[in-house]
């Protein structure tokens, strides 16, 4: 299943925030005049979606090795053991990206507002000196300096 089709806890808040499905956001990616902020945006809510996706693996895994109807024989310590760890790091990589994504969409441009290129005002220099001003030129400039023994 493509990482576009899959549902994150980010969805309305992206719709909110640009005021589109996620759907139709992804879509409008493929436009070259596209925002920096709207790309950014839907990249952190797929590694989002992704990361949820294996919290909620492991926790239904989780739930089946512990249903009240399993043999108490198959369960396994080292097996849940592995399961709390990789839950761990499923849920830190969701927290990552939630925030990202929050401080990303609280520090962005308003949408439909592209932020323009700063002009900086750079004084002319004149590139010759007035003939009158004008030093000529050594005769030797440049040459290397004989070596004193």
């Amino acid at each position: 299943m493509s990482v576009r089709l899959k549902p994150s806890s980010a969805d309305g808040r992206l719709h909110q925030v640009f005021g589109a499905p996620v759907a139709e956001l992804y879509e409008t990616v493929a436009n070259p005049d596209v925002s920096a902020a709207l790309t950014r945006a839907l990249e952190l809510r797929s590694f989002l979606a992704l990361a949820e996706e294996q919290v909620v693996r492991v926790r239904d895994r989780v739930h089946d090795a512990m249903a009240a109807d399993r043999d108490m024989d198959e369960l396994s310590a080292a097996e849940l053991r592995m399961d709390a760890q990789w839950l761990e790091a499923a849920l830190d990589a969701r927290d990552g990206y939630c925030a990202a994504l929050v401080d990303l969409l609280r520090t962005m441009p308003p949408p439909g507002q592209q932020p323009r290129p700063v002009r900086m005002a750079q004084p002319r220099v004149a590139t010759t000196l007035p003939p009158a001003v004008a030093t000529p030129t050594p005769r030797r400039a440049g040459a290397a300096r004989a070596r004193r023994t």
